[in-house]
């Protein structure tokens, strides 16, 4: 009821009232920056005692540089890689086309040993016996010109493929009557197991030929080497 009335003092503290507070650093501010140091210094200690030492500038350039050296290497040896892949592809192709071929040379073979053991069959052999054989020919009078067609042999014991010539010796008549002996050019022979030799040679002029001596020389005016006579039909 006192405090009410009018003509009572009003009491004011003093020390509530008389001077300014001062500002005091909260407790959580503080245990933050304890943790923020605690935490630095741990990773430090970490750091320096436990893991690798931090590299320099100059070491870190030169591990830069040695990386780009391994990828270097590894492209190179990637671009190798894919070279012998490519390599071994096209190997694998022509061992396979090499296969094939050589499936294919059997098999003429095969076939030259047929035909040659059919030509022993029907065609008698040649009576002289040389390393070249005439087992058959055939020649006609065509239009001033000699067709002819001879199938030569060779001994099955030959490796290397002979190459030589064979000349026609015409036996014939002159357009006088008169009896006439010519040689012809001669013609090239090539071949390991044996050959039809086929085509025409020019006569002279009204010149009929009557018989052909067929002569295989090893070469032009060479050995002689296989030999036989024919009639023209």
């Amino acid at each position: 009821m006192g405090l009410f009335r009018r003509n009572g003092p009003v009491v004011f503290e003093r020390h509530a009232y008389g001077r300014r507070r001062r500002w005091a650093v909260p407790n959580w501010l503080l245990l933050l920056l304890a943790g923020i140091a605690l935490g630095a210094g741990g990773l430090y200690y970490v750091q320096e005692e436990h893991l690798p030492p931090r590299l320099t500038p100059e070491e870190s350039t030169r591990l830069q540089a040695r990386v780009g050296e391994l990828d270097a290497d590894r492209q190179r040896l990637q671009a190798a890689l894919l070279k012998a892949t490519a390599d071994a592809k096209a190997a694998r192709t022509d061992g396979e086309r090499l296969t094939g071929e050589l499936a294919a040379a059997r098999e003429s073979a095969d076939r030259l040993q047929k035909d040659l053991a059919l030509f022993d069959e029907v065609l008698p052999p040649d009576p002289r016996g040389g390393a070249i054989g005439v087992r058959g020919a055939r020649f006609a009078n065509e239009r001033g010109q000699l067709a002819y067609h001879v199938l030569v042999t060779r001994d099955r014991d030959g490796k290397r493929p002979f190459k030589g010539v064979m000349e026609l010796v015409v036996a014939g008549e002159r357009p006088s009557g008169r009896s006439d002996t010519i040689t012809l050019d001669p013609v090239d022979a090539s071949f390991t197991s044996y050959q039809h030799l086929k085509g025409a040679l020019p006569l002279p002029d009204g010149f009929v030929a009557r018989q052909v001596t067929i002569r295989v020389l090893d070469r032009a005016g060479g050995t002689l080497q296989g030999m036989r006579v024919f009639n023209v039909r």
